[in-house]
């Protein structure tokens, strides 16, 4: 008698009986079915091993039942997309969930390249210049009355120049005397160290810093020869063309403070009474 060829599962022979191979064990289409085929995700019947079985993310459809949600239409073969584990045509899924192109108004497909700024989002080839027309891509731009423009079309149109260097200013930028300067241009005539946000003042149209004002033109105080700058409410005695700090006035001799009291002068110092009644 020759060998036996049964089923791996339910041990029935299988000679003259219609058998599927799998890891190189035979079983009969019972068996088979209920250890491998699997349910369909919309009618839950079991999908038999003659049938078509559909896939996707371990989920699995009869052919006829592998249809989108929203129109009906068979995806076998086609583009698809889910949202929420819902299957729909790329056509249902765009109108229905994909952005609109901010410039042409319509619907930006599913894998297709799209620009986003702000909240809004454009085709790749409708996100252009609004001056020169060209597209952005993945340059610079600046955005100004809704509308997007390339660096070198908003200087041209928009940017003020700089008083000093005559260059377009794109960010930031100081105003003085009603006129624009880079940040970077406006500094001390002296020391060249940058004015914005600074204190500072002015002399024949040109901007100090304070040190470099008081070094300059201040007067000096006759007694610790520092500058006297005058400046910010800061006080000081004035007598017979010479300046004082007011911390400075004080008699040469006791170093008693003069300020609002009488005072004498003795050659190039100045003495309180008590001590000026020895001279």
């Amino acid at each position: 008698m020759g060998e036996r060829y049964d089923c791996t599962k339910c041990k029935e022979s299988l000679y003259g009986q219609k058998y599927i191979l799998t890891e190189e064990q035979p079983y009969c289409v019972k068996c088979y079915e209920a250890l491998f085929s699997s349910n369909c995700e919309v009618c839950q019947l079991l999908i038999g091993c003659t049938g078509k079985d559909l896939s996707y993310k371990d989920r699995h459809w009869h052919g006829d039942c592998f249809l989108c949600t929203k129109c009906d239409r068979s995806l076998v073969d086609r583009p698809f997309a889910t949202m929420d584990d819902t299957l729909m045509c790329t056509d249902c899924y765009s109108n229905e969930y994909s952005a609109k192109c901010h410039a042409c108004l319509k619907t930006i497909m599913p894998g297709s390249k799209k620009m986003e700024h702000k909240g809004n989002s454009w085709h790749e080839n409708c996100f252009t210049c609004n001056r020169c027309q060209q597209p952005i891509g993945t340059k610079s731009f600046v955005q100004k009355d809704f509308s997007n423009y390339c660096i070198p079309c908003y200087e041209k149109q928009f940017a003020q120049q700089c008083v000093h260097c005559k260059a377009p200013i794109t960010t930031g930028g100081v105003n003085y005397r009603e006129q624009p300067w880079h940040k970077e241009c406006f500094v001390c005539i002296g020391c060249k160290q940058q004015l914005a946000g600074q204190r500072f003042t002015s002399r024949d149209d040109f901007a100090y810093c304070l040190d470099c004002f008081c070094n300059l033109f201040a007067k000096k105080c006759a007694s610790c020869t520092t500058p006297i700058s005058g400046l910010g409410g800061s006080k000081y005695i004035s007598f017979a063309q010479r300046q004082w700090h007011n911390d400075c006035f004080n008699c040469k001799r006791c170093c008693v403070s003069l300020v609002g009291r009488g005072f004498l002068t003795c050659k190039e110092d100045i003495l309180c009474p008590d001590c000026g009644k020895d001279f």
